[in-house]
């Protein structure tokens, strides 16, 4: 990330990182990300979201429940929900949420739980109206006019 966006986001106060192990993911999140007014920092694995979260104060955290092994993301959300506690910690998982899932959600600080198989424009769309109701609110009386 060069200086000048790292800048920028200090100044807006919208960062948001994204751990998935998927490329094509981590590009389709930083997009809509970016459209709105979020800097999107992205990693493929555990050390380079650890540095993020180091050298960032995080205003969202989408984290893939699995990034190099089965269930390394839940502990990766509980480690950024202590380190930024006022973020939007949330979790992607490859499989419909059932008890163990909620639960390893609730232990680990993550206050959603999307689908994989969500597009992600409607996984983001979600996490504005919990972060932000008034410009959900505004974004949708402007598709209508």
């Amino acid at each position: 990330m060069s200086a000048r966006r790292i800048r920028e986001a200090r100044r807006s106060g919208k960062i948001a990182l994204v751990v998935h192990p998927s490329l094509e993911t981590l590009a389709s999140f930083q997009a809509v990300l970016t459209k709105n007014e979020f800097v999107a920092i992205i990693a493929r694995d555990l050390p380079t979201a650890l540095l993020a979260i180091t050298q960032h104060r995080l205003d969202v955290a989408i984290i893939s429940s699995r990034i190099q092994e089965g269930g390394d993301g839940w502990a990766l959300a509980g480690v950024i929900h202590l380190a930024c506690p006022e973020a939007f910690v949330c979790v992607t998982s490859a499989t419909d949420p059932d008890i163990f899932i909620l639960q390893a959600a609730i232990n680990n600080g993550a206050r959603e739980v999307y689908l994989e198989s969500n597009p992600v424009s409607e996984i983001v769309k979600s996490i504005l109206s919990h972060i932000d109701p008034a410009a959900q609110k505004k974004a949708s009386e402007d598709r209508v006019q």
